[in-house]
């Protein structure tokens, strides 16, 4: 999986690392039972400091889509739970983004559409 980072991007560095390995995991790129590189490793590739990718590992372990041991690393492993925070979340997010495509023009049958199709794209849901 390659990671790449905007460090002019207004979003903070941890978020965007954060993004790209919950990304890479629903894409496939990064598949369940997989170890991520170890801290030390993933911030040389990154080009960000120890102290980010530490910080992006305990997010990913809150949120759980990683475990961590010590003996191990930290192993993808995402939890099927989806909690109240999680339907907060998606509904704070798309509800924006709903307001943002309605403004600019889509349809709801467009933005529906789209949304099947990354939905689909998700190579994580086939595995379940």
């Amino acid at each position: 999986m390659l990671i790449e980072l905007n460090t002019v991007s207004p979003v903070p560095i941890y978020t965007q690392l954060r993004n790209q390995i919950v990304l890479g995991i629903g894409r496939g790129e990064l598949k369940i039972g997989e170890r991520l590189p170890t801290v030390r490793q993933m911030a040389q590739a990154a080009g960000v400091n120890v102290m980010t990718v530490n910080k992006v590992y305990a997010i990913l372990q809150a949120e759980g889509y990683i475990e961590i041991d010590r003996r191990h690393g930290a192993i993808v492993h995402p939890s099927p739970e989806a909690g109240e925070s999680l339907r907060a979340k998606c509904s704070a997010e798309l509800e924006l983004l709903i307001a943002e495509s309605s403004l600019k023009g889509m349809s709801r049958e467009g933005f529906l559409e789209l949304c099947g199709e990354i939905f689909d794209s998700q190579r994580i849901l086939a595995e379940r």
